[in-house]
């Protein structure tokens, strides 16, 4: 499949991704297959930009937890410590790809008021100035608690999305998009939703132990977004071998067309 040129994508991780499928720990195999993703569409030309979660996660081990805690002070300290282990992760894998990766910690406030929002966008758009530069994006979860509580960044990464004028925003799950039926994964995932009110009915709440947000809170972020004039994507993260292949129209995934 030939590329149909340049895109400004948010790719986001969401924490069911970034662990591993039997213990809520960092699965290093994967986030290097992320990672080499995101250098494929690197190479291709394309405008990256991650919002990452996987803090708390990070944050367990270090502070010897063997599973989420429900109180959100504990969860704010994980977080706290668990962005350094993340980020230099993430820093780490991206070298090997002569790439280097830039933090961001935002809040919903700082993108709700326009002069903090236009400040967040500036640096975005002087950092993507350089080529070997890869903002990673998350909540700063040590001082708020909106993405912590309810979406596992899934908002955060619809609002970065519009803010920046993305041309596309792929939400990366455990599934390989919206399935038609959840009783039956075998029948694939809807290829293409015009309009995210007549299939909403198809998500159900499903949460991983370390995770926030199940499909629906993703759905209300593709909603937000698709409204926002940017093309939504949900695809599998255990995939993410197929990332170009879906940027370029192809893959498995559930694509939402923008509204305007």
């Amino acid at each position: 499949m030939t590329s149909i040129g340049p895109k400004r994508i948010v790719l986001k991780f969401g924490s069911g991704i970034l662990t591993k499928l039997d213990t809520p720990e960092p699965d290093p195999v994967q986030l290097r297959k992320l990672v080499e993703a995101v250098a494929l569409l690197k190479k291709d030309g394309h405008s990256v930009v991650v919002v990452s979660s996987g803090a708390v996660a990070s944050g367990l081990k270090p502070l010897e937890m063997k599973s989420r805690p429900s109180d959100m002070t504990t969860l704010q300290a994980l977080a706290a410590v668990g962005q350094t282990h993340l980020m230099h992760a993430y820093e780490n894998l991206l070298r090997d790809h002569s790439l280097h990766v830039a933090q961001l910690l935002v809040t919903h406030e700082d993108l709700a008021q326009i002069d903090r929002a236009n400040r967040v966008k500036a640096t975005l758009e002087r950092l993507l100035q350089f080529p070997q530069i890869v903002p990673v994006i998350n909540e700063n979860d040590s001082v708020a608690i909106e993405e912590l509580r309810f979406g596992d960044n899934d908002k955060l990464s619809s609002k970065i999305a519009c803010l920046w004028k993305a041309d596309l925003l792929i939400l990366l799950t455990s599934a390989p998009g919206l399935l038609r039926d959840v009783q039956k994964p075998e029948e694939g995932p809807i290829p293409v939703v015009e309009d995210v009110d007549v299939v909403i009915h198809h998500a159900q709440e499903e949460k991983t132990a370390l995770g926030t947000g199940g499909m629906i809170s993703k759905l209300r972020a593709v909603q937000d977004a698709v409204r926002g004039g940017v093309e939504c994507i949900i695809a599998s993260g255990r995939q993410a071998e197929q990332l170009p292949t879906v940027v370029n129209g192809g893959g498995i995934c559930t694509r939402f067309l923008k509204q305007s």
